[in-house]
């Protein structure tokens, strides 16, 4: 298939790289051309140096880029060079709302529309193993889901637009409360002075077991957060979740706590961390 990938960030650089490994036809675009020229020499594709060239002639179209604001600024430039009966998908983490704007221009230029924002972590993108939300109908999902397949091992059909942006918010509060208690629980280990191997060990195969404990668990003890999902990625996904969450009245208590202790930590120098550094708020606080 003929296909442009939107956004080489983090995520976006492997996922499209999967594509062209897939033998797709693959035009990058990015906003910082070196970026899109350093894929190029990794991976069989081209280069556009617009959105609006990359997509001409292609068959599918995927973004990945960074909020509200650059979604609509690419979708828009996109969309309005896309041939009819193509389809776009916004793997970018935005509102339930964008999702929407650009699913009604997608439909007065007869084009498909998904929101699918990816959930793996740069682990994810790296091994082809993302999980993929997706909102938008289904039969524009069946005809995308064979590339999608080339970086996701799972992919759920959500419902309509704007669902797979708040099923990702679903993610990203269970994310949040699920590294605190983690954080919490390292940190106790640590100051017990158990073997924190052997706990390991002894509770992962249990209740406790989570993706975050199997991956994160070491690196949090040793005081390594320089990979992953950054806490300022994080905070601007907790942002949405509360624009969303007032919509419906939800209670983020929790969550919204959680977000204030990741403030500090971005205040201390963690911006750029892997959202697990919540635990270095508490080896602080203990300093």
């Amino acid at each position: 298939m003929k296909c442009a990938f939107l956004g080489l960030g983090v995520m976006g650089y492997p996922m499209a790289g999967h594509l062209a490994k897939a033998g797709h036809e693959v035009t990058v675009y990015n906003r910082t051309t070196s970026k899109a020229q350093q894929w190029l020499d990794e991976y069989e594709g081209k280069v556009a140096e617009t959105p609006e060239l990359a997509v001409q002639e292609a068959d599918f179209v995927f973004a990945c880029v960074g909020n509200d604001e650059d979604s609509l600024a690419v979708g828009r430039e996109a969309l309005a060079a896309m041939s009819a009966g193509s389809i776009y998908v916004d793997h970018t983490t935005t509102s339930a709302s964008c999702a929407e704007k650009l699913a009604e221009l997608a439909e007065s230029r007869n084009v498909g529309f998904l929101d699918a924002p990816v959930s793996g972590g740069e682990a994810g993108a790296v091994n082809g193993a993302l999980s993929l939300m997706c909102g938008g109908e289904e039969g524009h999902l069946n005809n995308a889901e064979p590339l999608m397949q080339a970086y996701a091992k799972r992919i759920v059909h959500i419902g309509p637009v704007g669902h797979g942006q708040l099923c990702k918010s679903v993610n990203q509060i269970a994310i949040a409360g699920l590294l605190q208690g983690l954080s919490e629980a390292v940190a106790f280990a640590k100051a017990s002075g158990i073997d924190t191997d052997k706990t390991l060990e002894a509770i992962s195969g249990g209740a406790a077991q989570s993706w975050q404990m199997e991956n994160r668990w070491q690196t949090m003890v040793e005081g390594k957060f320089d990979f992953g999902f950054a806490v300022e990625w994080m905070r601007k996904d907790l942002d949405i979740v509360f624009c969303e969450g007032s919509r419906f009245d939800a209670d983020l208590t929790v969550t919204k706590l959680i977000d204030s202790y990741y403030k500090e930590v971005a205040e201390n120098g963690g911006n750029r961390w892997d959202t697990s550094s919540l635990v270095s708020r508490i080896d602080r606080q203990k300093a």
